[in-house]
């Protein structure tokens, strides 16, 4: 049955490719490229070393399945059969490294966009050099309000924003009011362009709810040890701890948080680090009934959704989360837009983006519809809460909100019991 539905996937995903091919023949008869050799080459940005290098070496796996899958069913028909090429680049968390990194990309011709950068805090100086030089630019992780706020014309992301992140924290929290009544939160965030931006809206957002903020406290994610900050929530005794983080901060904040004795109603992280596949390996039952955001689980039901992570799962010996099936599905988006392009030259490009409709294929694992507004924005990602339980012996991400999304048979805990 495995295989029958895998064989199902792939014959949707040639279908989608070629329909987009035909489209694009019988709408244009310019197919030239700027791409003068024998493969579509495409600058994708990642922290490939340093603190975030296990986020970005997870985008790198999901990246090139969906490369190798569009590869194998016949390639960019449009232009000819060719095939994708990734050229990689590491950007080591760094802001200005991430710069750099852009403008080696673009000094070769034969990159035809960038891809990338995880990171808000690369992303939003990085991005800029794409768009100066008149290049498209794909976000499909940073979540950074201000990124498709710029006015910039190249720039098209796919990521849920971190406003839309938080208000489904908040819409999670006014639920769990009604189970056990909320009213004081501790915000902690990792202190680049992402966290600051997450928590100017978490305190913008949750006095406009009714939520009082009895801590705000910022911090270095790359520090040793967050035990002062896990002591400074226990001794406001917040009702909720509101985190983000990337995976080592992450790693640091549960640990402290268990080891301190720390006990709110109920822990929530912003994805990031929380749903980095290696976070439950670095905390165990420690994130036992800690929840967090998602734009995508495994156990969600969406078309394709089981197939793509079977796969993926087999592969790589581990699940998809978010972060990767939005690397995924930007693959795909881009090779639509080839195909309706029908060349790779920048402006076509860019209007083949603005007028992205996807509707079918394997890009429903992550939305109906992949679409972009006028900032650039994919405006409706479908964003649940899960949780950390353990199932027959596993810690594993159990998705409870929005209660008509929730797993099957799946009992949301609240408030917070620690292991």
């Amino acid at each position: 049955m495995r295989k029958l539905s895998w064989l199902l996937f792939v014959i949707a995903a040639v279908i989608m490719l070629s329909a987009c091919g035909n489209s694009s023949s019988d709408s244009s008869t310019d197919t030239e490229t700027s791409s003068e050799g024998d493969t579509i080459k495409i600058g994708t940005i990642l922290p490939l070393s340093g603190a975030s290098a296990q986020l970005g070496e997870n985008s790198k796996k999901a990246i090139d399945m969906a490369v190798e899958e569009i590869n194998e069913a016949g390639g960019i028909k449009a232009l000819g059969g060719k095939k994708l090429e990734i050229v990689y680049a590491d950007s080591q968390g760094d802001p200005p490294t991430g710069v750099s990194e852009a403008e080696r990309l673009l000094s070769d011709p034969e990159i035809v966009l960038l891809n990338g950068a995880w990171q808000s805090g690369v992303t939003l100086p990085a991005s800029e050099v794409a768009e100066r030089n008149g290049k498209i630019w794909i976000a499909p992780v940073p979540s950074e309000d201000s990124i498709t706020e710029r006015g910039f014309k190249y720039v098209f992301r796919l990521a849920d924003t971190s406003t839309m992140r938080v208000a489904a924290q908040i819409a999670f929290l006014k639920d769990l009011n009604k189970i056990e009544p909320i009213k004081t939160v501790a915000v902690l965030y990792e202190n680049t362009a992402w966290g600051t931006g997450v928590a100017d809206t978490w305190k913008e957002e949750l006095p406009a709810n009714g939520f009082e903020i009895v801590l705000a406290e910022g911090y270095d994610g790359n520090a040793a040890d967050l035990t002062p900050v896990a002591t400074k929530v226990k001794n406001v005794n917040p009702d909720v701890v509101l985190m983000v983080s990337y995976l080592k901060d992450a790693t640091l904040l549960t640990n402290a948080f268990v080891q301190q004795k720390v006990t709110p109603k109920a822990f929530i992280g912003t994805s990031g680090g929380y749903a980095d596949a290696e976070y439950l390996k670095n905390v165990g039952t420690n994130a036992l009934n800690f929840f967090d955001v998602a734009a995508w689980e495994s156990d969600v039901n969406r078309p394709f959704s089981p197939e793509v992570n079977n796969k993926f799962k087999e592969k790589y010996g581990h699940d998809m989360n978010g972060e990767m099936v939005k690397e995924y599905v930007a693959i795909y988006t881009i090779a639509d837009a080839l195909e309706r392009a029908g060349t790779t030259e920048s402006e076509a490009l860019r209007e083949a983006f603005a007028s992205t409709s996807i509707t079918e294929g394997p890009t429903q694992m992550y939305a109906s519809e992949i679409h972009f507004d006028e900032t650039g924005t994919l405006p409706d990602p479908g964003l649940v809460i899960v949780q950390f339980q353990e199932v027959d012996g596993e810690m594993q991400r159990v998705t409870v909100y929005p209660f008509a999304d929730a797993r099957e048979g799946a009992e949301l805990v609240y408030p917070y019991q620690p292991k």
